[in-house]
């Protein structure tokens, strides 16, 4: 008897049986369908989290700031000396010679400031931002009504902002805010847009919510503009640059390190804050802690695996002596033992295996309804797959060996006279 003729001997077996079959099934389906659900769950959350992540722009990036102190190696007494001065500024031209001069994704210079704002005949408080256009579309804002900055507003120094989404709420209602005219502090701007919600925080995972919020209650103006009206010298509090990838990563920072170092005249008057670094820290450990959480509730999951073998086994047992008579046939016609050994144990993997393809196909449809809720893209792992169908396959051949060796080893005439 040729292999794919038990197993073809197997499916009809199967299809003749159809509600036990069913039944046996039961136990495999669930339990492949839980393994392969917590694989793309977990598997999605880890993908939406880098994704979001990326969005908000902490990923292979640093931050460019002023240094209250210089290193210098001495020597004469072999030892390094930390000379205290007073921090040199980074200033706008530092941000207008990397932009220039420094490959990357976004860089935008940062100015912050509380100033006093004189609007609907009240005076409140306002955060003032200075910036560029990279700064939203790092951060991932978008315009609801009018335009981000133009060239010319970006490198003239004009008094011109952007108000954000919860400021414009607050402040103007229901009327139409462009090309309207505030005071802030010693200065007065003209609104030339509006920000819109927060799109990132959609999805129920809360990235920096409270940063963001308040990014939205803020107003804000061309970097040069705040580094005219807002600071002396034209200094700005920091720069803030993302590499295209990692592979870009480090050739950036040691790019943005040599510019500086050439334009401040080899002084050691500025700092960086490694934000890519710490992220590959994080990421690192949710990883890690997303892989913990896949095998235990794999594990759990995989009870119900266990629980469909011990059914299969079962069934497998039950239905030897249903069929005597056809093993003592198989084996009178020439079947050997091997034959009907391959015959049951075909019969346990194919079963286990239309089990896991059922339950693959169910977890398809909740993945794509977790997908529709939670508004972001869980996909189906073929890790998740393929470890569900190689569980079902090694359960059917646990559950089969037993019974086919019991089968094949029955004697073939006491089979043929089993029910006289």
């Amino acid at each position: 008897m040729y292999f794919f003729e038990s197993i073809g001997s197997s499916f009809q077996n199967i299809f003749t049986h159809k509600l036990r079959s069913f039944l046996t099934l039961l136990g495999i389906i669930i339990g492949v369908f839980a393994v392969v659900t917590m694989f793309s769950t977990v598997y999605g959350l880890k993908s939406m989290i880098n994704e979001k992540m990326e969005e908000m722009g902490w990923n292979n990036s640093i931050i460019v700031y002023p240094s209250s102190s210089e290193t210098r190696f001495s020597s004469s007494r072999l030892r390094f000396r930390y000379i205290n001065r007073e921090a040199k500024p980074i200033t706008f031209s530092d941000y207008t010679m990397l932009k220039n001069d420094v490959s990357s994704r976004y860089i935008y210079g940062y100015i912050s400031s509380y100033e006093k704002i004189f609007i609907n005949e009240k005076q409140e408080n306002v955060h003032l931002k200075a910036i560029n256009n990279d700064f939203f579309l790092s951060k991932t804002y978008k315009i609801k009504t009018g335009r981000y900055f133009n060239q010319f507003e970006e490198s003239n120094s004009i008094k011109v902002c952007i108000v954000g989404y919860y400021f414009a709420e607050e402040y103007f209602k229901d009327d139409k805010t462009l090309e309207k005219s505030i005071t802030i502090g010693s200065n007065r701007y003209k609104i030339i847009g509006v920000l819109n919600k927060d799109e990132l925080n959609q999805t129920g995972m809360n990235f920096s919510k409270w940063e963001r919020h308040n990014d939205l209650e803020a107003v804000y103006i061309p970097l040069s503009t705040g580094a005219r009206y807002l600071r002396s010298d034209n200094a700005i509090d920091y720069i803030y640059l993302q590499a295209e990838n990692d592979k870009t990563f480090a050739n950036m920072k040691t790019t943005t390190r040599q510019k500086l170092l050439a334009k401040h005249k080899m002084a050691h008057d500025f700092s960086f804050n490694d934000v890519g670094a710490l992220l590959l820290k994080i990421t690192e450990e949710i990883n890690e802690m997303m892989k913990k959480w896949n095998i235990t509730l794999s594990a759990i999951a995989s009870i119900s695996l266990i629980v469909g073998g011990i059914g299969l086994f079962s069934t497998l047992l039950i239905s030897i002596n249903e069929r005597m008579m056809e093993i003592g046939i198989r084996k009178s016609i020439g079947a050997t033992d091997k034959d009907i050994f391959i015959l049951f144990l075909a019969e346990s993997i194919v079963l286990a295996l239309i089990g896991a393809f059922i339950g693959i196909f169910f977890s398809s449809f909740l993945v794509k309804a977790l997908t529709m809720a939670l508004k972001s893209r869980f996909a189906m792992p073929v890790e998740g797959v393929l470890v569900g169908i190689a569980f079902s396959v090694f359960i059917g051949v646990i559950s089969g060996i037993y019974p086919a060796i019991k089968a094949s080893r029955i004697d073939p005439i006491k089979a043929i006279y089993y029910f006289e």
